[in-house]
Parts: C-alpha cells; sequence; structure tokens
C-alpha cells in the first residue's frame, strides 16, 4: 500500500536545531562534572594529586551502570569509551596521571593505556617490564600498564617473575581485542616492496600477506614501532601495526584488520602501590607455593582444597619457578571474587595456613569487555 500523500518528511533544519541544542546541554553538564571532580580534589587537601583521588574501584562501578542503562543505537563499546574519555578530562585538570607503559610509542600496550584511562592521561614509554615496575614503586608514574597473557601467544613470564619480589599490587585489568593494520605513507599496495614489523605481527598476519602481498619482502624489527618510523621514512616499506601508530607516526591505515584469527586479544594488568577495595565484581590474584615440608603426589591438589571446598572459582594458574631452590615452584592464580570479602577471604586465610609462601597480588575489578 503506498503510503499517504499526508505523510511529514522531517524537517532537516530542525533535526539540526535540535541536535545543537542537545550539543549544548550535553557541554553544560559535562563542565558540571568536572566542577564536581573539582570539588573532590580540594576534599582531599590543596596539594593532592591526581593519584590520591582516583578510585579504579569507583570507575569500574561507573562504568558497569553506563553499560547497564545504554539502550543505544551506541554501542556498548562506545558508549563506554565516551564516559571513560569524559572522566580521564574531569581526573586530569589539576594534574594528570602518569602511566608507565612498554614502549615505544605507538605499541599495542600503549593502546591499552588510553582503552583504560582515556587520553588525558600522560603515557611514559618505557624500555623493559622492569623498568616500569621500578618507576611505579618509586613514585615516579601512578600506574603501569604491562602485559600479562596473549589468547594465542600465552603468558608474559617477565611481567609474572616481577611480582616475585615487587611490592606493588594488581589494580586492573584490561582486555584488548589486538587489531593488526597494515601503515604506509604512500596509498595503493602497489607501491609496496617491503614490510618491517615484529616477528609476533608478522606470524599473526602471514595468511593475509601470502594471499594478497605475496611477492613482497617480509622485514622483522624490534617493535611495531620500529617498523611504523622505518614506513614513515622510506619509500616502499609499509608496516603493520594499531591505530595509535598511524597516529604517533603519521601514517595513513592502508588496510583494516588483516591479521588471520579474529579472535586474538592480549591482556594487560594495571599495577600500583595500593590493594583496591571491592567494587561489586572482582577478581582476586594470588601468589603461593606448597608447604617446605610438603611431599608426594596430590600436593597441589591438598594446598588448593579450600577454594573447592568454598565454592571459588580458579580461572586461571600458572607456574614458574620460585628461585628460592632448583624444582621449586610458585603459582599465579586468578580468582573470581574479592580477597576481603567472603567467601573468598575464608578460602584464602585456609590456604594460606598450608602455605609456604603465600601473597595476595590484587583484587581488582574485572575487565568491562
Amino acid at each position: 500500500m503506498a503510503a499517504k500523500e499526508t505523510d511529514e518528511v522531517p524537517d532537516l533544519g530542525q533535526i539540526r536545531q535540535r541536535i545543537d541544542d542537545i550539543d549544548e546541554r550535553i557541554q553544560a553538564l559535562i563542565n558540571e562534572r568536572a566542577r564536581f571532580a573539582q570539588d573532590v580534589g580540594v576534599s582531599k587537601g590543596e596539594l593532592a594529586a591526581a593519584v590520591d583521588y582516583y578510585r579504579p574501584e569507583r570507575e569500574a562501578d561507573v562504568l558497569r551502570r553506563v553499560k547497564s542503562r545504554n539502550t543505544g543505537p551506541l554501542r556498548d563499546e562506545e558508549m563506554l569509551r565516551l564516559f571513560r574519555e569524559i572522566m580521564s578530562a574531569c581526573l586530569a585538570q589539576q594534574e594528570p596521571l602518569k602511566v608507565g607503559f612498554l614502549g615505544p610509542e605507538g605499541t599495542f600496550t600503549q593502546t591499552a593505556v588510553f582503552k583504560q584511562f582515556g587520553h588525558s592521561v600522560r603515557a611514559l614509554p618505557f624500555h623493559t617490564i622492569d623498568e616500569i615496575f621500578q618507576e611505579v614503586e618509586s613514585g615516579a608514574a601512578d600506574f603501569g600498564v604491562v602485559p600479562i597473557e596473549n589468547s594465542t601467544e600465552g603468558s608474559v613470564n617477565n611481567t609474572l617473575d616481577m611480582f616475585l619480589t615487587s611490592p606493588l599490587k594488581i589494580s586492573g585489568e584490561i582486555e584488548l581485542r589486538i587489531e593488526q593494520h597494515l601503515l604506509g605513507s604512500e596509498k595503493g599496495l602497489e607501491k609496496i616492496d617491503r614490510i618491517c614489523a615484529h616477528e609476533q605481527s608478522l606470524a599473526q598476519c602471514r595468511g593475509w600477506l601470502r594471499e594478497n602481498l605475496p611477492q613482497v619482502e617480509l622485514i622483522g624489527v624490534s617493535s611495531n614501532a620500529a617498523g611504523a618510523r622505518r614506513a614513515r621514512d622510506e619509500h616502499g616499506t609499509a608496516a603493520i601495526g594499531p591505530d595509535v601508530a598511524a597516529d604517533v607516526y603519521d601514517l595513513e591505515i592502508l588496510v583494516s584488520n588483516i591479521e588471520d584469527r579474529a579472535d586474538n586479544a592480549t591482556r594487560f594488568l594495571v599495577v600500583g602501590r595500593e590493594l583496591l577495595a571491592a567494587s561489586g565484581n572482582d577478581k582476586t590474584t594470588i601468589l603461593v607455593s606448597t608447604s617446605d615440608t610438603a611431599a608426594g603426589s596430590g600436593v597441589l591438589f591438598n594446598l588448593l582444597q579450600p577454594l573447592a571446598e568454598h565454592g571459588i572459582s580458579m580461572t586461571r594458574i600458572e607456574s614458574r619457578p620460585s628461585r628460592r631452590k632448583n624444582w621449586d615452584y610458585v603459582f599465579f592464580i586468578d580468582l573470581a571474587g574479592h580477597a576481603a570479602e567472603s567467601p573468598l577471604a575464608e578460602a584464602l586465610q585456609e590456604l594460606e595456613s598450608r602455605s609456604s609462601l603465600f601473597k595476595i597480588l590484587g583484587a581488582y575489578p574485572t575487565a568491562l569487555d
């Protein structure tokens, strides 16, 4: 049946005027929120730094509520990103948070920093994971972001080993979908003679490269950022990397998402100097070892038995050499729940009594996405 001639067509001018009115109200509300954020800083004292009133557990609770009340058409991911940026800008009014990451600039770890903290932080690139821990311990950085595991490559052992001696606590986790893009300064695949990228990125994109650029030379370099620098400076050179690398090195994204596996993801940890309060949906990570006198079969089962008895979900376990003596191991375990809340608190108390080494490495909000 044909539409009636009386059906009204929306007036474009009126729609734009309504959008302008909404923008004005949004801007006023953002500034009102920023003024309240200033009041929070004042309540902590005139000399309070951003880290003194930044509460990751409070931020996680706010973002969970943003996600729960989102009705579209914007996707949850987009809505969360917008609110993270608003909170980041509000927090940075007096002094931005200083967040160390595994550099150089243009890496996936830097992308993880911006996903967790927004773009109003001061992101500090460091050469090694050890250096990130040292700078956070000394107070030169407020937090650090370090890789802990990849869905296809497994655990990052250097990060695990740092927790054996470091006093730092885990303040959060970030799950980042690894999107590999082909980057270059010249448009047109026919102009590419070579691709410079980290060996891991080349491996993750090998199927696409073989199908689409079979004659191009593949060159492994120390990092995707190093490859991006060469793509910026050399004719005929392209690189592989994230969006942030294109921004930092002024490159074009020639082809998006060239990775062979769409489910490739990396998990990062946020390390800080304090153990956090509960946020309502948390994860706890512990470091534990069996008793020095324990021997025989079933030792690990007996050690972890309190978790089963209290109905605690164990989401991950990883073993590493203890560095105390040969063939002695410690276990890194991720558990559902917050260390200070029942029933996990009681289970951990019993587990500690059976251990020769026991550390709560962190109790922190579970990653939203």
